[in-house]
């Protein structure tokens, strides 16, 4: 495989011309407001010893999503720690969901909480209600309810993933002011839609080797990975569906989320990486409108991104800002 899918220099430059539909923040705000207007007060129950944990406390949370609908969490922190903590909500990768909180120790040993979000569907603990709506092809999520904006499974993960920044500040111990949103891969993507979404609440975003960004880019160049998706779908729909596909896919696109954002957002990219084509990250970076951005690239690494070399740079740049906890 060639060491990136264009040339480093052209890449750095990268800025395609990509334009939200005109309805974009009107569709996003309508959401929102629908799914703030439903659901339950958010709950935690303490499930520390289940695990057998000693230096951390966990909470299994529930806090309403899409439609006022249930999704689960992890609230995982430092045991004793005197609060509010700043609180790393962390999203998760493709086909993937919250796991077990044995899974996620590392931001609670750096002293934060982290909020570890479910993935509707995905996950095992979150039903995804709505999959029946819309067009779906064959397996995964990419075309569910590709047939429109409103039936598109994004709709309903992103919205899920914007409630949970919204549960902050219902749960113990944690600084509504000192929200981190983070994620590799699809959990990129969604960090960048949540920094774009919700500007105002968010302290700073590490979206990694995101997923979910340029999707006309993507689909022609990934060799590997979800956005095959859509290409099998247009393959057998090429003469009807593709303009509407490339349509409902441009409200879920991480580039104008990012152009949204705000946050000081530190962003990783694999310069061989099949799934998430470099140039699609770098369309998201360079849309960025924060003007606080730094791009991690990493020559020969493929999806997994900088792998465990990933977190100390993350910590020391959130600590360069300083939203590291205090000692």
């Amino acid at each position: 495989m060639p060491l990136t899918d264009m040339p480093l220099d052209e890449l750095v430059g990268y800025r395609p011309e990509c334009r939200a539909p005109e309805d974009f923040d009107a569709f996003w705000s309508r959401t929102l407001a629908e799914a703030r207007r439903h659901g339950e007060a958010v709950k935690a129950e303490p499930v520390t010893d289940r695990y057998l944990l000693r230096t951390v406390e966990v909470d299994d949370v529930r806090f309403p999503g899409w439609q006022g609908e249930p999704v689960a969490a992890w609230l995982i922190r430092p045991r004793g720690a005197e609060g509010p903590l700043p609180v790393v909500v962390t999203y998760i990768g493709y086909s993937g969901g919250r796991g077990l909180p044995t899974e996620h120790l590392l931001w609670s040993a750096a002293g934060y909480a982290q909020l570890v979000v479910d993935t509707r569907g995905q996950g095992h603990d979150t039903p995804d209600r709505g999959e029946g709506d819309g067009t779906q092809w064959a397996s995964g999520f990419m075309t569910r309810g590709i047939d429109s904006p409103q039936h598109h499974y994004y709709r309903r993960l992103m919205t899920d993933c914007v409630r949970a920044v919204d549960a902050v500040a219902e749960l113990p111990g944690l600084d509504p002011e000192r929200v981190i949103v983070t994620g590799a891969s699809q959990g990129g993507g969604l960090s960048l839609a949540v920094a774009g979404l919700v500007p105002d609440r968010v302290a700073a975003v590490l979206p990694d080797v995101p997923f979910l960004c340029h999707y006309r880019r993507a689909v022609e160049a990934a060799g590997d990975g979800p956005y095959q998706e859509i290409a099998a779908y247009l393959r057998w729909h090429s003469r009807h569906r593709v303009t509407d596909a490339f349509t409902t896919l441009a409200y879920f696109d991480g580039v104008h989320f990012a152009q949204r954002a705000t946050a000081p957002a530190l962003f990783s990219v694999g310069l061989m990486d099949p799934v998430c084509p470099p140039s699609t990250v770098y369309a998201a970076f360079n849309h960025y409108a924060g003007q606080d951005r730094s791009m991690t690239v990493w020559p020969f690494a493929d999806h997994g991104g900088g792998y465990g070399s990933n977190p100390p740079v993350q910590l020391d740049w959130l600590a360069e800002l300083r939203l590291a906890p205090e000692q």
